[in-house]
């Protein structure tokens, strides 16, 4: 099946069949949103519908245009809103036609971006940090995001989010314990301060205050939500697409711009392993938990587990396809927070192209061991597949 293609409805029920729930997980990473959105784009068109969606940082904004949005209006809200932030640069058409000046043209939308901020996101303050009272937004931090909470009031239907079927978790750090904190449509109402506390990546962006509390970009602790899914998510078959816009892998440097990138895709990149492992560990043990019980009584049983059933407790098995965004030698340093038209439009080319991999498999589409508590499935893409197109008149 090409992925460019969009599917019956008959082909979208086969694709997620095997599975009780489907989960979309969104690493952070700035700019490199636009990747997500382009790799949405490609599931969407497969009818691919969620039932869950986590995000952290600009993961968290992917996630609230989606889950806010009717899904015939999702993909015009996920272009508008990455069009709205969009940085054109004076020239640029040179840019598309030479290799060595888009290079210059990237690092002059990023030094843009910390001079004079990105429309429609964030604008600096008046003053430096230094030069205003201790204790307020201004001291504190180097931008002001009020444009980041109007453009999410335009592209998000927050009465949605709280009334859909969809749900959505977001990522953020509780500043005074230094702990995750996870604001969920399941416990609590969701509004733009949510998604712009999840996005409060210091020293940039002040902290997001909601009933008292300061909270930043949860990054900071971990920039994938995964670890939260996997361990609320176990009661039932869930198929989860993680799309991660830092690559763990990575060749080694041979500049210092590209020792500064590694360093950063290094710091950011999701620890999946780490997390996959843990989740094993645990299913593991309540695999055991889960004979050992067949030699109980049923009245020891009731007396410990009340109505539930060990047998069903945590029993759900999970597929996890893993969509990266691959280093390469077009990105720099500064690519996590460079606007440049171009670079946007070839970032979701490539979580379109990448995701389009991933959906036109189908080892992940059934369990590969069904006795497994868990399979990743992670389709690389080949270098010479790489190319740009312009996506916005």
């Amino acid at each position: 099946m090409s992925f460019e293609q969009t599917a019956t409805g008959s082909q979208a029920e086969r694709l997620t069949a095997a599975y009780d729930q489907t989960v979309l997980v969104l690493q952070g990473g700035g700019a490199l949103g636009a990747y997500q959105a382009g790799a949405y784009e490609v599931l969407h068109e497969n009818g691919v519908e969620p039932d869950w969606l986590a995000g952290i940082s600009i993961g968290a904004v992917n996630a609230a245009i989606i889950a806010g949005n009717a899904p015939e209006n999702r993909i015009s809200h996920l272009r508008q809103f990455w069009k709205d932030i969009a940085t054109v640069m004076p020239g640029e058409s040179l840019a598309r036609a030479h290799d060595i000046s888009d290079f210059t043209f990237r690092q002059m939308s990023g030094f843009l971006g910390l001079i004079a901020g990105v429309q429609n996101f964030y604008r600096p303050w008046f003053l430096p940090p230094w030069f205003n009272t201790p204790g307020t937004p201004e001291a504190t931090s180097f931008y002001d995001t009020a444009p980041l909470r109007e453009s999410l009031e335009r592209h998000v239907d927050f009465d949605r989010i709280n009334s859909g079927p969809m749900r959505l978790s977001l990522g953020a750090v509780h500043i005074k314990t230094g702990n995750f904190a996870y604001f969920d449509s399941r416990d609590r109402r969701i509004g733009p301060e949510h998604v712009m506390a999840s996005a409060a990546l210091p020293p940039g962006f002040p902290a997001v205050h909601i009933d008292g509390e300061a909270y930043w970009d949860g990054g900071l602790v971990s920039n994938t939500p995964l670890s939260y899914v996997l361990d609320a998510g176990v009661a039932k078959d869930t198929l989860i697409f993680q799309i991660d816009l830092f690559s763990a892998e990575g060749p080694e440097p041979a500049t210092m711009d590209e020792v500064q990138e590694r360093m950063k895709d290094i710091t950011y990149s999701s620890r999946t392993r780490l997390n996959t492992d843990a989740f094993l560990e645990k299913y593991r043990l309540r695999q055991a938990v889960r004979e050992l019980a067949k030699y109980v009584p049923a009245d020891v049983l009731e007396s410990l587990c009340g109505s539930d059933e060990p047998t069903d407790l945590y029993s759900g098995r999970v597929s996890l396809v893993h969509i990266i965004n691959r280093a390469n030698r077009r990105e720099i340093q500064s690519k996590d927070y460079e606007f440049w038209r171009a670079s946007l439009e070839e970032h979701w080319h490539d979580g379109r192209h990448d995701a389009g991999i991933a959906v036109a498999e189908t080892s992940w589409r059934t369990f590969s061991d069904p006795d497994a508590g868990l399979a990743i499935y992670d389709y690389i893409r080949p270098e010479s597949h790489r190319k740009r197109v312009k996506l916005w008149p």
